[in-house]
């Protein structure tokens, strides 16, 4: 059986703040329904830790990277425990591979290594972001999937998919189920930033937003049945 590869980015949300079990179990058991017919890379936030532009705005007060490398560890640590979880709870056999070196802990990533782990069947988690200041870990997603060669990248949100305005302030908000990409670059959305929309447009990615909080919705939106796409 020849499985597909696809890239999964969650948020640092995931994962709670402060920590605690009930997202890590829910997502781990998400991923496990999925582990056998697709390979998995997984982009993880660290939003729930520290967020870089809130760091500059309230703590430096300033525009300064070290707000970013302390995102970047942030996203490492979100890594590590999601490893934990996968491995120790649900027997999946996994690898983080972080952009920063933090050789300790978790390899460094090389796109090759990563892809040969992808053909041994084990689930790959991408920490660390992209390793350079300034980038969300949206252009993380874009730039990884890309380099594993993988053109379907997932985006798991707490809503819906994208929306004509903010669903949690405007109850006239209307779904949008397809986007072209200069048309979400055009309206100026912000569920996805857009850097990684370009990105996405130059090199022919597909992108899908859906609400990961729901049981089951990760095999549905492997399908197409749920979510907003992007292309």
């Amino acid at each position: 059986m020849i499985k597909q590869r696809v890239l999964l980015k969650i948020s640092g949300e995931t994962f709670g703040k402060p920590y605690n079990r009930e997202g890590p179990v829910f997502f781990a058991s998400e991923v496990k329904s999925v582990s056998e017919t697709h390979e998995l890379v997984i982009v993880t936030g660290g939003g729930n830790i520290v967020r870089g532009s809130e760091l500059k705005k309230d703590f430096f007060r300033r525009n300064t990277i070290t707000a970013d490398w302390m995102g970047m560890m942030a996203v490492v640590m979100n890594a590590i425990a999601l490893q934990d979880f996968l491995e120790h709870e649900y027997g999946l056999d996994t690898r983080v591979m972080s952009a920063l070196e933090v050789n300790k802990v978790c390899e460094p990533y090389y796109y090759r290594k990563a892809i040969s782990h992808l053909k041994k069947g084990r689930i790959v988690i991408l920490a660390g972001g992209i390793g350079t200041p300034n980038f969300s870990t949206d252009t993380t997603m874009v730039q990884r999937a890309s380099e594993l060669d993988i053109n379907l990248a997932l985006k798991g949100t707490k809503v819906d998919g994208i929306y004509s305005k903010d669903p949690k302030k405007y109850t006239d908000a209307k779904l949008i189920r397809r986007l072209s990409y200069m048309g979400y670059l055009k309206r100026r959305l912000a569920v996805i930033d857009s850097t990684a929309v370009t990105q996405a447009m130059n090199l022919g990615i597909e992108i899908r937003i859906f609400n990961f909080f729901e049981k089951g919705n990760l095999k549905k939106v492997l399908i197409g049945d749920i979510g907003s796409v992007i292309r």
